[in-house]
């Protein structure tokens, strides 16, 4: 193994309450019967919405690289990019060439201070622009996929990952490259060879079926699980439209099919705290936004309200805010009702 082959993997940067969850697969079971896995549940951003990209550092060449190659994922993806200066921006882009190639997953990207980089290019080509671009909208490795591919030769890969340029402890090598996600990205119903997701690995590292090569492109997979109910589709869609719900009323919702997710929006008008939580039999999860945006995310939650059901509670400033609800399975459907409560200053 040569040090550029190990130099073109990626750090995943993952949030430190997520860093000691188990990574069981989280898999959709296709009518079939074949397996197919999904993008890491819970860090697609809402549908429809505009991503501020900001740079931190990087010459007008290595911003340009960027501006021109990140865009292909919205040309298949529901989602816009906007390069801007706005210090709001949820997306900060640096080219540290001694921090690697990262970025966090999808909406975990809000959960970083504003000052700090979500994103890193240690170095700038087309597929590793793609990759880490891909990782920001929601999608995980390839070569981690619980349903399909590789069989690793472990030993050989912990003493190539251990030495220069990485120095990488066993931990961080399984995190990255041994260990299955939570809930993989997987492009159809097999491992995908050509995903830009993949990273090219050595003969060596694997014992079946082999080595990967290297991808430099959106392959075909790719382009159909980003469109795909599970992501983002509707790429010549309306502006996303969400459902009113008047603050100490009840709504009464349905996930219908797999997949679905349902948004409300609601305005406070006077500050001070808020229960915004959902009630009924199906184990639903939920996400708040705002004020006044579709991509700041303020707060998630699965179980806190009564039985498998929500409840953020939560001090909110005038303004309208999103809360965006979806089956805790991907393959569920079920009702339920939300309300929004407030509980004064």
């Amino acid at each position: 193994m040569t040090n550029a082959t190990a130099r073109r993997i990626c750090f995943d940067r993952i949030l430190p309450k997520d860093l000691f969850k188990p990574r069981s697969a989280n898999l959709m079971r296709l009518p079939n019967g074949r397996v197919r896995a999904i993008s890491p549940v819970r860090k697609q951003w809402v549908n429809g919405s505009t991503l501020r990209i900001r740079f931190l550092s990087g010459t007008d060449q290595q911003q340009r690289l960027v501006r021109d190659i990140a865009p292909e994922w919205t040309h298949h993806a529901n989602l816009n990019f906007e390069f801007t200066n706005d210090p709001r921006a949820e997306i900060r882009v640096t080219f540290d060439p001694s921090d690697g190639a990262w970025s966090y997953l999808g909406t975990d990207n809000s959960d970083i201070p504003l000052h700090a980089a979500t994103l890193n290019l240690g170095w700038q080509d087309e597929g590793v622009i793609l990759h880490e671009f891909g990782h920001m909208i929601g999608l995980a490795h390839e070569h981690q996929n619980p349903a399909g591919g590789l069989q690793w030769n472990e030993e050989v890969v912990i003493k190539d990952l251990s030495g220069p340029p990485n120095f990488w402890d066993v931990q961080t090598i399984r995190h990255n490259v041994l260990d299955k996600y939570t809930a993989d990205q997987v492009n159809g119903t097999e491992f995908d060879p050509d995903s830009i997701m993949l990273y090219a690995f050595p003969d060596e590292w694997t014992k079946n079926p082999g080595g990967t090569h290297e991808n430099t492109q959106l392959s075909d997979l790719d382009k159909a699980f980003i469109r795909s109910a599970q992501m983002y589709p509707g790429r010549q869609a309306p502006a996303i439209e969400a459902v009113e719900l008047p603050v100490q009323q009840g709504t009464f919702g349905t996930i219908s099919k797999p997949g679905e997710e349902d948004l409300y929006k609601f305005e406070v008008r006077r500050a001070g705290r808020y229960i915004i939580e959902t009630s009924g039999g199906s184990d639903i999860f939920m996400t708040l936004f705002g004020p006044n945006s579709l991509t700041q995310k303020l707060a998630e939650d699965d179980d806190s309200g009564a039985g498998s059901n929500p409840q953020i509670v939560a001090v909110l400033q005038p303004g309208q805010y999103y809360a965006r609800v979806r089956h805790y399975s991907p393959t569920a459907t079920g009702e339920y009702e939300i309300r929004v409560i407030a509980l004064g200053s």
